[in-house]
């Protein structure tokens, strides 16, 4: 059966337009086309969008990447996210022991070409100890062979990979090896200074990870990662669930940057997205607490929300305009990543594309 469905706004090269209609079958998008005059639809729609870009993905339905390193796990995850709007999935593997790191690049090798699978984020544990976060200090330790061969590894098979890493703790020399590699290498669980961090960016460092969390604040007169990161060309990502930022402080970073298009969302989610409301870390129970993931020491342990609410976040709580917040959602990470975003159009299939409301909430077909 066909559906011809009508949508207010349609996110279409880039911007949005009024007045289109999608015809849908049970593959996806046959035709996509303005709305007659005449034609009476069987669905309204307030926003057609292509899916969206996630570069941060811990865990989702119920698996951790850290406790699932499989081509299986990262398929899993993958389509349980795929199942909620986010149609493209970058899972993400914390500070752990290097053969996990070697066992997670070699099973991205193994699900290249999976739908939805988007590469592989390695986040530590070439970190600050201070700035770990819920990383387990044991692990943390400068730069070594196992993530070197893990993304040479990921490399040579042509997956796309992020490394996030503090630049006070990898010297310039190394991340400028691992740029010259492929891998976009994001600061992130640092406390460096404004200089170390200019120096990373010089490097090559073309990204910071969740903004403002695991980093120092800045003052008047210690800008420090965080005010220098604000003030850089690169790009920043942001966890806008209302527990790591607040909304106005999600709202001075995004207004203050000097290049348009720099900020994206990114949902940091973990197992209970699509799971259960608990889960173990590193053998530590973390569970959902008034809409927040917590540890037993009730600090925030990663994000329970997916990325299409951290979209509806920007827009109803920061105050972003609809179109900039789309954006952050799909071009912008596609762009961090060096790729080119993928769009609506005739025979885009089901899980590369979602209907929202008024409310930007997801409309299930």
């Amino acid at each position: 059966m066909i559906r011809l469905v009508a949508a207010e706004n349609t996110f279409l090269n880039g911007r949005l337009v009024a007045g289109y209609a999608a015809e849908i079958g049970a593959e996806g998008i046959r035709r996509l086309r303005p709305l007659h005059s005449d034609e009476s639809p069987d669905l309204r729609a307030h926003l057609l969008m292509p899916a969206g870009i996630d570069l941060q993905v811990n865990g989702a339905g119920g698996v951790m990447l850290n406790s699932d390193t499989s081509a299986h796990g990262i398929r899993h995850i993958v389509d349980t996210l795929r199942a909620r709007g986010t149609g493209w999935v970058m899972p993400t593997l914390i500070t752990c022991e290097g053969p996990r790191i070697l066992r997670a690049a070699e099973a991205a090798v193994e699900a290249r070409g999976s739908a939805g699978f988007y590469g592989l984020h390695i986040e530590g544990p070439h970190i600050a100890p201070e700035k770990r976060g819920t990383h387990r200090l044991g692990y943390v330790r400068p730069m070594d062979d196992d993530t070197l061969n893990a993304l040479a590894i990921l490399r040579r098979a042509d997956v796309p990979v992020m490394l996030t890493l503090a630049p006070e703790i990898v010297p310039a020399d190394t991340i400028r090896r691992i740029v010259d590699m492929g891998v976009v290498v994001s600061a992130g669980h640092t406390a460096a200074s404004e200089a170390q961090t200019r120096a990373g960016l010089a490097a090559g460092i073309s990204c910071f990870t969740h903004l403002y969390n695991a980093m120092p604040p800045m003052s008047s007169r210690a800008p420090g990662v965080l005010g220098t990161a604000i003030g850089s060309d690169a790009y920043a990502g942001m966890i806008v669930d209302g527990h790591h930022v607040s909304w106005e402080m999600a709202g001075i970073a995004w207004r203050a940057r000097p290049l348009p298009e720099r900020m994206f969302l990114v949902s940091d989610a973990m197992a209970t997205i699509g799971g259960p409301d608990h889960f173990e870390l590193y053998g530590e129970r973390i569970e959902v607490r008034d809409g927040a993931l917590v540890n037993a020491a009730g600090a925030l342990a990663g994000a329970h929300v997916d990325l299409m609410t951290c979209m509806a976040n920007l827009v109803h709580h920061v105050g972003v305009p609809l179109d900039q917040a789309v954006r952050a959602a799909t071009l912008v990470p596609a762009s961090v990543m060096g790729r080119t975003a993928p769009g609506l159009a005739d025979g885009t299939p089901n899980g590369e594309f979602v209907l929202l409301d008024a409310g930007l909430r997801r409309i299930a077909l």
